[in-house]
C-alpha cells in the first residue's frame, strides 16, 4: 500500500492529545517510512501546480483542538525537526473554558449529542451543568503564552470557536464559528490562518462555501483516503489515529490498509460478522 498507492500521494494524519513519549515513538517510526512535510507546503504546491516537486510518500501531521498537553510536545517536535499543524478553538484557548465533548464521558451519549441540532445539544449540556462560556478552575486548552512560545515551531490553524458540529448549526451560528475564529486567532496571536478543520470532520457544501468566503485556502475533513493534485482543497482527507495506538496500528492505519479493510468489511456483512466491527 505504501510503496504503490501512497508513493505519489499526500497522507494527512490526525491526532489529538499525544503524550511526549508516545509522540516520540510515533514520529521516529513515521519519519523512517515517510517524508514529513508542512500542510502549507502541500497547499502551495496545489495552488502553483507544482505538486510533483513534493517528496514521495509525503506525510502531514495534525493535532486537533489545542489541548493543554500539546505544550509538552515542544521538545519532541524540536528533536525530530518536523512540521506540525495544531488546530485551535479560538474561544477555548487562552481561557479556562472547557471542551464540551470532554464533559460527556459516555461515548454513546456523545455520539447522540453530535447528531442533535446545535441548540438542542447546548440545552442538554446546560441541564447537566455545562455552558460554552463558563470559566472553570483549570485550563483545558493551550494558554496564550504557550501558543506564543510554540509559534516558531508549530503551524496553528482554525478549528472554529467552540467546536460545534457545523452542519447542525444555524446559518448565523456556522458563519460566526467559521469567520470569527479566523479573525480572533489572527488578531490575538498574529497567526496566518489559511486552513479550517471541520469539528468532528463534519461538513456540507454550506460550510465549504462559508470557508471560501471567509478567506480560508483549505479545509480538513476526516474523510478516509489520500490526497493528490485532484483532491478538493476544502475536502482534504485525513486518517484519524487514536492517541494510545500501538506502533503496528499506526503503521497499518497510516498506510491506508486499515481503511481499505474496514470498507471491505462494511460492504460485506458476512465478513463483518466474522471479524467484528472495524474500528
Amino acid at each position: 500500500m505504501r510503496e504503490i498507492w501512497q508513493r505519489r500521494k499526500v497522507t494527512i494524519l490526525a491526532y489529538h492529545d499525544l503524550r511526549p513519549e508516545t509522540a516520540d515513538r510515533y514520529f521516529t517510526c513515521l519519519k523512517s517510512l515517510y517524508n514529513v512535510i508542512a500542510l502549507k507546503d502541500y497547499v502551495k504546491a496545489r495552488q502553483t501546480g507544482t505538486i510533483e516537486k513534493l517528496p514521495p510518500k509525503s506525510l502531514i501531521l495534525t493535532l486537533d483542538d489545542g489541548h493543554k498537553a500539546n505544550y509538552a510536545l515542544q521538545e519532541v517536535i524540536k528533536k525530530h525537526k518536523i512540521p506540525i499543524t495544531i488546530v485551535l478553538c479560538s474561544g477555548i484557548v487562552g481561557t479556562t473554558r472547557h471542551f464540551w465533548f470532554k464533559h460527556v464521558p459516555d461515548r454513546r451519549n456523545l455520539k447522540r449529542l453530535k447528531g442533535l441540532a446545535d441548540k438542542e445539544r447546548l440545552t442538554i449540556l446546560a441541564q447537566s451543568g455545562f455552558e460554552e462560556r463558563q470559566e472553570f478552575g483549570c485550563q483545558d486548552a493551550l494558554a496564550d503564552h504557550e501558543i506564543d512560545e510554540m509559534k516558531p515551531i508549530v503551524d496553528f490553524q482554525s478549528h472554529t470557536i467552540f467546536h460545534p458540529i457545523l452542519p447542525r448549526c444555524t446559518d448565523e451560528r456556522a458563519i460566526k464559528e467559521i469567520y470569527e475564529s479566523k479573525k480572533e486567532l489572527e488578531k490575538k496571536y498574529g497567526l496566518d490562518i489559511y486552513a479550517i478543520c471541520y469539528p468532528n470532520g463534519d461538513y456540507t457544501e454550506r460550510e465549504i462555501s462559508m470557508a471560501k468566503n471567509a478567506g480560508y485556502e483549505c479545509g480538513l475533513t476526516l474523510d478516509a483516503g489520500f490526497n493528490s493534485q485532484h483532491t478538493d482543497l476544502f475536502r482534504l482527507k485525513r486518517t484519524c489515529i487514536s492517541d494510545d495506538a500501538g506502533i503496528n496500528e499506526v503503521v497499518v492505519k497510516a498506510s491506508g490498509f486499515w481503511g481499505y479493510l474496514r470498507k471491505l468489511l462494511l460492504n460485506c456483512p458476512r465478513l463483518l460478522n466474522q471479524f467484528g466491527a472495524a474500528e
